[in-house]
Protein backbone atom coordinates (compact mmCIF):
# COMPACT_ATOMS: atom_id res chain seq x y z
CA UNK A 1 0.00 0.00 0.00
CA UNK A 2 2.73 2.37 0.77
CA UNK A 3 4.83 1.84 -2.56
CA UNK A 4 1.39 2.62 -4.62
CA UNK A 5 0.37 5.77 -2.31
CA UNK A 6 3.69 7.15 -2.70
CA UNK A 7 3.31 6.43 -7.03
CA UNK A 8 -0.19 8.14 -6.53
CA UNK A 9 1.85 11.02 -4.64
CA UNK A 10 4.28 11.55 -7.39
CA UNK A 11 2.06 11.20 -10.39
CA UNK A 12 -0.18 13.86 -8.24
CA UNK A 13 3.27 16.15 -7.90
CA UNK A 14 4.05 15.26 -11.84
CA UNK A 15 0.46 16.58 -12.90
CA UNK A 16 0.61 19.60 -10.72
CA UNK A 17 3.84 20.60 -12.22
CA UNK A 18 3.45 20.12 -15.68
CA UNK A 19 -0.57 22.10 -15.16
CA UNK A 20 2.13 25.24 -13.63
CA UNK A 21 3.96 24.82 -16.61
CA UNK A 22 1.51 25.06 -18.83
CA UNK A 23 -0.30 27.60 -17.13
CA UNK A 24 2.72 30.11 -16.74
CA UNK A 25 3.48 29.47 -20.70
CA UNK A 26 0.21 30.52 -21.87
CA UNK A 27 -0.17 32.94 -18.90
CA UNK A 28 3.07 34.80 -20.09
CA UNK A 29 1.89 34.27 -23.67
CA UNK A 30 -1.44 36.28 -22.61
CA UNK A 31 0.44 39.09 -20.76
CA UNK A 32 2.88 39.82 -23.22
CA UNK A 33 -0.30 40.35 -25.67
CA UNK A 34 -2.07 42.21 -23.08
CA UNK A 35 1.24 44.32 -22.17
CA UNK A 36 1.78 44.96 -26.04
CA UNK A 37 -1.79 45.93 -26.22
CA UNK A 38 -1.25 48.23 -23.71
CA UNK A 39 1.81 49.66 -24.97
CA UNK A 40 -0.16 50.60 -27.88
CA UNK A 41 -2.84 52.93 -26.94
CA UNK A 42 -2.68 56.35 -27.99
CA UNK A 43 -0.29 55.58 -30.62
CA UNK A 44 -1.55 55.92 -34.61
CA UNK A 45 -2.54 52.45 -34.52
CA UNK A 46 -4.60 53.16 -32.13
CA UNK A 47 -8.19 53.91 -33.59
CA UNK A 48 -11.66 52.27 -33.95
CA UNK A 49 -13.72 52.42 -36.92
CA UNK A 50 -16.99 54.43 -36.17
CA UNK A 51 -20.42 54.31 -37.22
CA UNK A 52 -19.43 58.30 -38.38
CA UNK A 53 -16.77 56.14 -40.75
CA UNK A 54 -18.92 53.74 -42.28
CA UNK A 55 -21.49 56.56 -42.83
CA UNK A 56 -18.72 58.12 -44.60
CA UNK A 57 -17.80 55.18 -46.68
CA UNK A 58 -20.96 54.72 -47.84
CA UNK A 59 -20.25 55.66 -50.97
CA UNK A 60 -16.84 53.63 -51.79
CA UNK A 61 -16.32 51.28 -53.71
CA UNK A 62 -14.41 47.67 -52.90
CA UNK A 63 -10.76 48.28 -52.39
CA UNK A 64 -11.15 52.49 -51.87
CA UNK A 65 -9.59 53.82 -49.22
CA UNK A 66 -11.17 56.22 -46.90
CA UNK A 67 -8.03 57.23 -44.21
CA UNK A 68 -4.73 57.15 -44.54
CA UNK A 69 -2.62 58.26 -41.26
CA UNK A 70 1.81 57.88 -41.72
CA UNK A 71 2.85 56.21 -39.14
CA UNK A 72 5.75 57.06 -37.20
CA UNK A 73 7.95 53.97 -35.94
CA UNK A 74 9.38 55.71 -32.99
CA UNK A 75 6.18 56.01 -31.25
CA UNK A 76 5.11 52.62 -31.61
CA UNK A 77 7.06 51.21 -28.14
CA UNK A 78 6.56 47.01 -29.18
CA UNK A 79 8.23 47.45 -32.60
CA UNK A 80 10.64 50.04 -32.03
CA UNK A 81 12.27 48.83 -28.70
CA UNK A 82 13.03 45.24 -31.27
CA UNK A 83 14.64 47.30 -34.21
CA UNK A 84 16.01 50.41 -32.05
CA UNK A 85 19.19 51.00 -29.96
CA UNK A 86 19.79 54.43 -27.93
CA UNK A 87 16.83 55.94 -29.65
CA UNK A 88 17.66 55.43 -33.18
CA UNK A 89 17.70 52.62 -35.64
CA UNK A 90 20.10 49.63 -35.45
CA UNK A 91 22.44 49.08 -38.66
CA UNK A 92 19.92 46.09 -40.04
CA UNK A 93 17.28 48.26 -39.60
CA UNK A 94 18.88 51.50 -40.95
CA UNK A 95 17.10 51.19 -44.35
CA UNK A 96 13.73 51.28 -42.95
CA UNK A 97 14.70 55.10 -42.95
CA UNK A 98 13.95 55.19 -46.79
CA UNK A 99 10.69 53.77 -46.32
CA UNK A 100 6.68 55.00 -45.75
CA UNK A 101 4.54 53.95 -43.35
CA UNK A 102 0.96 53.98 -43.27
CA UNK A 103 -2.11 52.70 -41.33
CA UNK A 104 -5.64 52.95 -43.93
CA UNK A 105 -9.25 51.82 -43.58
CA UNK A 106 -10.40 50.66 -47.11
CA UNK A 107 -13.79 48.82 -48.13
CA UNK A 108 -14.11 45.19 -48.22
CA UNK A 109 -17.72 44.02 -48.93
CA UNK A 110 -20.16 46.05 -46.40
CA UNK A 111 -17.29 46.14 -43.90
CA UNK A 112 -14.22 48.52 -43.23
CA UNK A 113 -10.94 47.18 -42.78
CA UNK A 114 -7.11 47.98 -42.05
CA UNK A 115 -4.43 47.53 -43.61
CA UNK A 116 -1.08 48.68 -43.45
CA UNK A 117 1.28 50.14 -46.71
CA UNK A 118 4.96 50.56 -47.19
CA UNK A 119 6.03 52.04 -50.16
CA UNK A 120 9.46 53.79 -51.14
CA UNK A 121 9.85 57.61 -50.43
CA UNK A 122 11.30 58.15 -53.64
CA UNK A 123 9.13 59.28 -56.66
CA UNK A 124 8.09 56.45 -58.98
CA UNK A 125 5.24 53.82 -59.73
CA UNK A 126 6.83 50.57 -58.15
CA UNK A 127 5.62 46.99 -58.66
CA UNK A 128 3.31 45.76 -55.49
CA UNK A 129 3.33 43.18 -53.38
CA UNK A 130 0.32 42.04 -51.67
CA UNK A 131 1.60 40.51 -48.07
CA UNK A 132 -0.76 38.30 -46.19
CA UNK A 133 0.85 37.79 -42.42
CA UNK A 134 0.12 34.59 -40.35
CA UNK A 135 -1.84 34.37 -36.92
CA UNK A 136 -5.65 34.77 -36.42
CA UNK A 137 -8.33 35.90 -33.61
CA UNK A 138 -5.97 39.39 -33.52
CA UNK A 139 -8.30 42.47 -33.57
CA UNK A 140 -8.26 46.45 -33.31
CA UNK A 141 -5.04 47.80 -32.63
CA UNK A 142 -2.94 44.63 -32.27
CA UNK A 143 -4.07 43.36 -35.52
CA UNK A 144 -2.58 46.21 -37.07
CA UNK A 145 0.70 46.10 -34.73
CA UNK A 146 1.19 42.62 -35.74
CA UNK A 147 0.43 43.13 -39.38
CA UNK A 148 2.81 45.95 -39.31
CA UNK A 149 5.67 43.86 -37.14
CA UNK A 150 5.48 41.12 -39.73
CA UNK A 151 5.38 43.13 -42.62
CA UNK A 152 8.54 44.43 -41.06
CA UNK A 153 10.52 41.67 -40.27
CA UNK A 154 9.14 39.49 -43.57
CA UNK A 155 8.77 42.21 -46.05
CA UNK A 156 9.96 45.78 -45.89
CA UNK A 157 13.08 44.49 -47.37
CA UNK A 158 11.37 44.19 -50.70
CA UNK A 159 10.62 47.77 -50.32
CA UNK A 160 13.91 48.84 -50.15
CA UNK A 161 14.45 47.32 -53.32
CA UNK A 162 11.60 49.75 -55.03
CA UNK A 163 8.89 47.68 -54.33
CA UNK A 164 5.51 49.00 -52.88
CA UNK A 165 4.27 46.41 -50.11
CA UNK A 166 0.01 46.41 -49.00
CA UNK A 167 -1.31 44.37 -46.42
CA UNK A 168 -4.94 43.53 -44.86
CA UNK A 169 -4.72 42.84 -41.09
CA UNK A 170 -8.15 41.12 -41.93
CA UNK A 171 -11.45 41.75 -40.94
CA UNK A 172 -12.38 41.28 -37.30
CA UNK A 173 -15.31 38.53 -37.49
CA UNK A 174 -11.98 36.40 -38.64
CA UNK A 175 -13.42 33.35 -40.41
CA UNK A 176 -9.88 31.87 -41.18
CA UNK A 177 -9.96 31.75 -45.03
CA UNK A 178 -13.98 32.89 -45.34
CA UNK A 179 -15.47 35.48 -46.62
CA UNK A 180 -12.22 37.09 -45.03
CA UNK A 181 -9.91 36.62 -48.61
CA UNK A 182 -12.21 39.38 -50.07
CA UNK A 183 -10.49 42.03 -48.07
CA UNK A 184 -7.46 39.95 -49.73
CA UNK A 185 -8.43 40.29 -52.97
CA UNK A 186 -10.35 43.97 -52.76
CA UNK A 187 -6.39 45.65 -52.04
CA UNK A 188 -5.52 44.31 -55.96
CA UNK A 189 -8.51 47.46 -56.15
CA UNK A 190 -7.20 49.38 -53.57
CA UNK A 191 -3.86 49.54 -55.59
CA UNK A 192 -5.25 51.05 -58.68
CA UNK A 193 -6.06 53.64 -56.13
CA UNK A 194 -2.42 54.50 -55.19
CA UNK A 195 -0.01 57.00 -57.37
CA UNK A 196 3.04 54.71 -56.70
CA UNK A 197 1.71 51.85 -57.29
CA UNK A 198 1.74 50.27 -61.27
CA UNK A 199 -1.50 47.65 -60.91
CA UNK A 200 -0.52 45.93 -64.11
CA UNK A 201 3.01 44.25 -62.22
CA UNK A 202 1.13 42.60 -59.13
CA UNK A 203 2.64 39.64 -56.69
CA UNK A 204 1.69 38.50 -53.52
CA UNK A 205 3.42 37.18 -50.49
CA UNK A 206 2.11 34.92 -47.88
CA UNK A 207 2.95 33.39 -44.82
CA UNK A 208 1.83 30.65 -42.26
CA UNK A 209 -2.18 31.11 -42.56
CA UNK A 210 -1.04 34.01 -44.94
CA UNK A 211 -0.06 31.50 -47.39
CA UNK A 212 -3.33 29.63 -47.19
CA UNK A 213 -4.70 33.34 -48.36
CA UNK A 214 -2.45 33.21 -50.87
CA UNK A 215 -3.50 29.47 -52.65
CA UNK A 216 -7.25 31.19 -52.21
CA UNK A 217 -5.64 34.55 -53.70
CA UNK A 218 -4.37 32.49 -56.64
CA UNK A 219 -7.62 30.45 -57.03
CA UNK A 220 -10.13 33.45 -57.39
CA UNK A 221 -7.95 36.22 -58.61
CA UNK A 222 -6.16 36.37 -62.14
CA UNK A 223 -4.44 39.51 -61.33
CA UNK A 224 -1.46 37.91 -59.47
CA UNK A 225 1.27 37.71 -61.38
CA UNK A 226 4.05 35.60 -59.16
CA UNK A 227 3.47 34.30 -55.77
CA UNK A 228 6.05 33.04 -52.42
CA UNK A 229 4.28 31.46 -49.87
CA UNK A 230 6.27 30.23 -46.62
CA UNK A 231 5.33 27.06 -44.51
CA UNK A 232 1.68 27.46 -45.65
CA UNK A 233 -0.71 25.18 -44.45
CA UNK A 234 -2.44 22.94 -47.91
CA UNK A 235 -4.27 20.17 -46.16
CA UNK A 236 -6.32 21.10 -42.95
CA UNK A 237 -7.65 18.17 -43.00
CA UNK A 238 -4.41 16.44 -42.37
CA UNK A 239 -3.16 19.61 -40.05
CA UNK A 240 -5.73 18.92 -37.83
CA UNK A 241 -4.94 15.68 -37.13
CA UNK A 242 -1.53 16.21 -36.55
CA UNK A 243 -2.32 19.63 -34.06
CA UNK A 244 -6.13 18.96 -32.52
CA UNK A 245 -4.97 22.76 -30.97
CA UNK A 246 -5.61 23.84 -34.45
CA UNK A 247 -8.96 22.52 -34.69
CA UNK A 248 -10.39 23.12 -30.82
CA UNK A 249 -8.47 26.69 -30.84
CA UNK A 250 -8.91 27.87 -34.71
CA UNK A 251 -11.10 26.04 -36.79
CA UNK A 252 -13.94 25.26 -34.44
CA UNK A 253 -13.92 28.54 -33.17
CA UNK A 254 -13.55 30.86 -36.53
CA UNK A 255 -14.57 28.84 -39.27
CA UNK A 256 -18.43 29.71 -40.21
CA UNK A 257 -20.91 26.60 -39.78
CA UNK A 258 -17.58 24.21 -38.83
CA UNK A 259 -19.23 21.41 -36.68
CA UNK A 260 -21.91 20.67 -39.83
CA UNK A 261 -19.80 20.84 -42.36
CA UNK A 262 -16.81 20.35 -40.87
CA UNK A 263 -14.96 18.35 -44.58
CA UNK A 264 -16.45 20.73 -46.56
CA UNK A 265 -14.99 23.92 -44.90
CA UNK A 266 -11.50 22.47 -44.38
CA UNK A 267 -11.37 21.34 -48.00
CA UNK A 268 -12.44 24.82 -49.29
CA UNK A 269 -9.26 26.24 -47.38
CA UNK A 270 -7.00 23.52 -48.55
CA UNK A 271 -5.14 24.00 -52.05
CA UNK A 272 -4.63 20.13 -52.11
CA UNK A 273 -8.22 19.61 -52.80
CA UNK A 274 -8.70 21.78 -55.85
CA UNK A 275 -5.11 22.37 -57.08
CA UNK A 276 -6.07 22.72 -60.74
CA UNK A 277 -8.45 25.98 -59.99
CA UNK A 278 -5.05 27.81 -59.56
CA UNK A 279 -4.76 30.41 -62.08
CA UNK A 280 -2.18 28.90 -64.58
CA UNK A 281 -0.96 32.22 -65.96
CA UNK A 282 0.49 32.82 -62.42
CA UNK A 283 4.16 31.12 -61.31
CA UNK A 284 4.53 29.84 -57.41
CA UNK A 285 7.45 29.61 -55.04
CA UNK A 286 7.02 27.50 -52.51
CA UNK A 287 9.10 27.53 -48.99
CA UNK A 288 9.56 24.74 -46.52
CA UNK A 289 11.05 24.37 -43.15
CA UNK A 290 11.93 21.12 -42.87
CA UNK A 291 11.73 21.11 -39.01
CA UNK A 292 8.66 23.07 -39.04
CA UNK A 293 6.72 21.59 -35.81
CA UNK A 294 3.40 24.02 -36.91
CA UNK A 295 2.98 23.13 -40.40
CA UNK A 296 4.23 19.14 -41.59
CA UNK A 297 7.14 19.56 -44.72
CA UNK A 298 4.92 16.97 -46.09
CA UNK A 299 2.78 19.68 -46.99
CA UNK A 300 4.36 21.47 -49.27
CA UNK A 301 5.87 18.36 -50.35
CA UNK A 302 2.70 16.61 -51.52
CA UNK A 303 1.25 20.45 -53.11
CA UNK A 304 4.72 19.76 -55.34
CA UNK A 305 3.36 16.12 -56.78
CA UNK A 306 -0.03 18.11 -57.54
CA UNK A 307 1.54 21.23 -59.16
CA UNK A 308 4.06 18.79 -61.32
CA UNK A 309 1.15 16.64 -62.50
CA UNK A 310 -0.30 19.77 -63.99
CA UNK A 311 2.53 21.22 -65.25
CA UNK A 312 2.76 24.36 -62.83
CA UNK A 313 5.08 27.03 -62.79
CA UNK A 314 6.19 26.20 -59.90
CA UNK A 315 9.26 25.91 -57.96
CA UNK A 316 9.50 24.25 -54.19
CA UNK A 317 13.07 25.38 -52.02
CA UNK A 318 13.22 23.37 -48.70
CA UNK A 319 15.50 24.36 -45.88
CA UNK A 320 16.78 23.10 -42.77
CA UNK A 321 15.08 25.76 -40.46
CA UNK A 322 11.70 25.81 -38.25
CA UNK A 323 8.33 27.83 -39.16
CA UNK A 324 9.37 30.99 -39.03
CA UNK A 325 13.10 30.41 -40.79
CA UNK A 326 14.80 32.11 -37.60
CA UNK A 327 18.23 31.53 -38.55
CA UNK A 328 18.03 32.22 -42.42
CA UNK A 329 16.76 35.69 -42.49
CA UNK A 330 19.45 36.98 -44.87
CA UNK A 331 19.25 33.93 -47.14
CA UNK A 332 15.64 33.95 -47.25
CA UNK A 333 15.00 37.76 -47.94
CA UNK A 334 17.87 37.54 -51.05
CA UNK A 335 15.94 34.84 -52.42
CA UNK A 336 12.56 36.43 -52.36
CA UNK A 337 13.93 39.72 -53.81
CA UNK A 338 15.48 37.54 -56.53
CA UNK A 339 12.11 36.02 -57.51
CA UNK A 340 10.10 38.71 -57.29
CA UNK A 341 12.49 40.72 -59.31
CA UNK A 342 12.76 37.29 -61.99
CA UNK A 343 8.54 36.77 -62.01
CA UNK A 344 6.94 39.71 -61.26
CA UNK A 345 8.24 41.12 -64.77
CA UNK A 346 7.14 38.41 -66.69
CA UNK A 347 3.95 38.08 -68.67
Amino acid sequence: MKTIKRVAIFIGILILIVALFVGFKFGMKYYKSYQNAELLTDTTLDYKISADDYKNARNLKNGEILSKKIINLSEIPPIWNNISENDSLTEVYKYLDNINFYVIIYKSDSLLVNGIIAEPKKEGKFPVIIFNRGGNKEIGKVAKGKTLYSLIYSASRLVDEEYLVIASCYRENDEFGGSDINDVLNLTETIKTMDKADSNRIGMFGWSRGGMMTYLSLKYSNKIKTAVIGNGPTDLVQLIIERPEMETEVCAKLIPSYEKNKKQELEKRSVLYWVDELDKNASLLILCGAEDKRVNPNQAENLAIKLTEINYDFMLKKFKTDHKFSDKTEELNELIINWFNTNINEK
